[in-house]
């Protein structure tokens, strides 16, 4: 008689964490496909490009067993709000605050020009980074080479500011969670056998005409994507598991051509682009390490 397959149960609705950011190159739509290339048990989770947090907070929800989590980013205006979310107190300052906060395009106008490190108080910075996230054109955290958001006023009725119960499901999962904000390699320098990251970089363009978000002043240009590849097949030959997303660009396929490198593409939707009719599927990458049985398969063929 055929056994049953287990299955994860699923979470309550009210219990399911869900990214309260918004942020271009989500992989909401790809979760089905990076799941699949996630091992079952890991000893520390690393995501040194946090942005949203949709694959760490859908691992949450999957129930993924992981003894530890490091969550970074070098959007240090993005960790902020996360560590004041984070906080017992700070959370219930952040809801607070948001919530006296009016949807005007002058108020608007009045957060944007204000320089982030001029703000002595971490929740009143955490504040309007939300506020501009869930006010602003499409969604977009762009900046310029000065490190000034540069994102016009958008076109919503009646945004939801601040979603409480959203919030404070991210503040429970964050609870015993390291928040970084620091160089990719620093960040995973400690991984060692057992352990997996998950790289979800700013994406090469695929062209030159291609549009590319500015998340930090300093961007992440085509030296930092070799880096990015040498620290994958450092941390594969440590025996750390590696997934990496990226575009379908000529030169990432180049920078990951040799094993133990495996190169997935697979199709997702493009959902922010100031055009509408620019938006639909595009090619993107998942890219693997061998398991040490596919490596020896590969060799004995």
């Amino acid at each position: 008689m055929a056994t049953k397959k287990k299955t994860t149960p699923k979470k309550k609705q009210e219990d399911v964490v869900k990214p309260i950011v918004k942020w271009a190159g989500g992989k909401r739509k790809l979760l089905s496909d990076i799941f699949v290339r996630v091992p079952p048990s890991i000893g520390t989770y690393y995501e040194p490009f946090f942005g949203g947090g949709a694959v760490f907070f859908s691992l949450v929800n999957r129930g993924l067993k992981f003894q530890h989590a490091v969550l970074n980013d070098m959007n240090v205006d993005l960790m902020g709000t996360y560590r004041t979310i984070q906080s017992p107190t700070g959370v219930e300052d952040l809801i607070s605050l948001l919530q006296t906060y009016p949807h005007t395009r002058e108020f608007y106008n009045h957060l944007r020009m204000i320089i982030p490190t001029t703000l002595r108080s971490e929740t009143v910075r955490a504040a309007r980074f939300l506020y501009l996230n869930k006010t602003g054109f499409n969604g977009l955290y762009r900046v310029n080479r000065k490190g000034e958001f540069n994102v016009p006023f958008g076109k919503y009725a009646n945004p939801t500011i601040c979603d409480v119960e959203a919030t404070m499901r991210v503040h429970k999962a964050l609870q015993g969670v390291e928040l970084t904000s620091v160089d990719f390699e620093s960040c995973t320098a400690p991984a060692k056998a057992g352990d997996f990251v998950y790289f979800d970089p700013p994406y090469l363009p695929i062209s030159p005409t291609s549009s590319f978000t500015a998340y930090t002043a300093s961007g992440f240009p085509l030296h930092d994507h070799k880096r990015l590849a040498t620290s994958f097949y450092d941390l594969a030959e440590r025996g750390v598991g590696v997934v990496l997303s990226n575009s379908t660009a000529g030169v990432v396929r180049k920078l990951f051509a040799e094993p133990p490198a495996i190169i997935d593409e697979v199709q997702a939707p493009r959902a922010i682009n100031s055009k509408g009719d620019k938006r639909g599927l595009i090619g993107e990458l998942l890219i693997r390490c061998q398991t040490p049985h596919e490596a020896q398969a590969a060799q004995a063929v």
